[in-house]
């Protein structure tokens, strides 16, 4: 053979293998700076309860944290307490207040304060199609139960409303046990708490908007905070730091923001924003984000709280840009990364409304200016 054409075809090889080579690492590439355990995905769904399905992929993770111990905890059991309350708010403010399927972290934890929490296998709140979760008949049925009963069709409202509102929550998700199985042990909702030593109190949420004075408890201007509860106010650059150092030192949080914005992409695994186009192909230049804009956005109702994650390490791209990885609740098999996607640093300080912590993952001097102990 040819010696001339033997080597040229060897370097043609070389140059091919070489550029599918090239072409298998284009796109997004990411790192993750830190590696906390945290549970398996799960789906929430045709459900708007994105708020129980994040918070409770947090307290799974802070038990893993503290005890080492692996539960999986029922999201509905959370969801099913929080419909109850917001049918008595409802009524006791004549229909003038926000009901649906939404609600906050903290809903969570204040269902812990009253109910405790239980297994997924003890309540999985869907009595009537086992394993599919569906609200919208119910919180129309629901709903219009409250819209009667507010109209005193009998000139006062009778003894018995709310044990028919209930009753429809029974038949669609099903009556809550007084104790389940843990571990071969009968517990009640709160003897599970109080057996894994949890305590809803070290944990506290932060927001950062200019309307509102830095360093105080105010409370949050969005629907689904229907509670009224208040969140920590702080700087911007103070609300990252918190982030940053909360992932740094083992702790995971759970993320309240935007995800309509359109560089939020499920699909593609990454939450962006980008200085030009809107293209998920591979690291573009990203915005920087300053506090005026991330204030003009919300106020102009462009920037809400339209989706609750729970956020579970610190990440970068091959140029270096920092992403915030993010577990989702849309199953495991809703992207190529499992269920999880990354959001860039300008996507978390143009799109956080507010995050849930536990106070020891906040440094030291920010906890100081906020007085908390």
């Amino acid at each position: 053979m040819n010696t001339k054409f033997l080597m040229g075809a060897l370097l043609a090889l070389f140059i091919t293998m070489n550029a599918s080579a090239q072409e298998e690492k284009t796109g997004y590439l990411f790192k993750d700076l830190t590696d906390i355990k945290v549970t398996s995905v799960k789906d929430q769904m045709r459900t708007g309860t994105c708020w129980s399905f994040s918070t409770t992929s947090f307290i799974e993770a802070e038990i893993l944290r503290m005890r080492n111990e692996e539960y999986d905890l029922s999201e509905m059991y959370f969801s099913r307490f929080a419909y109850e309350e917001k049918a008595l708010d409802f009524v006791r403010y004549h229909g003038k207040m926000n009901f649906g399927e939404g609600g906050q972290a903290h809903d969570v934890m204040n269902q812990i304060d009253k109910h405790g929490f239980i297994t997924q296998e003890a309540y999985e709140g869907n009595e009537y199609d086992p394993g599919h979760y569906r609200h919208a008949e119910m919180e129309k049925i629901l709903k219009a139960i409250l819209d009667v009963v507010i109209t005193k069709p009998n000139k006062k409202l009778t003894p018995v409303w709310f044990d028919a509102y209930k009753a429809v929550l029974d038949t669609y998700m099903g009556e809550v046990p007084g104790k389940f199985s843990v571990n071969g042990q009968m517990v009640t909702p709160k003897e599970f708490v109080k057996k894994l030593n949890f305590n809803t109190k070290d944990y506290v949420e932060l927001t950062s908007f200019t309307h509102h004075p830095f360093y105080e408890a105010v409370i949050l201007e969005v629907p689904d905070n229907w509670s009224n509860d208040p969140y920590y106010n702080l700087p911007l650059d103070e609300l990252m730091e918190v982030m940053n150092y909360s992932l740094e030192e083992g702790y995971t949080f759970v993320w309240d923001g935007d995800v309509g914005f359109d560089g939020f992409s499920h699909k593609n695994g990454v939450a962006i924003v980008p200085v030009g186009e809107f293209e998920f192909t591979e690291p573009k230049e990203e915005k920087e984000i300053d506090v005026a804009y991330r204030q003009k956005e919300f106020d102009n109702l462009t920037t809400t709280d339209d989706h609750l994650m729970h956020i579970t390490a610190l990440a970068k791209d091959q140029k270096g840009t920092m992403y915030y990885k993010t577990k989702n609740s849309w199953n495991a098999d809703s992207n190529s990364l499992g269920g999880y996607l990354y959001m860039s640093e300008s996507y978390m300080r143009l799109n956080t409304i507010a995050i849930m912590v536990h106070k020891d993952a906040i440094p030291k001097a920010i906890k100081e200016k906020l007085s908390i102990k």
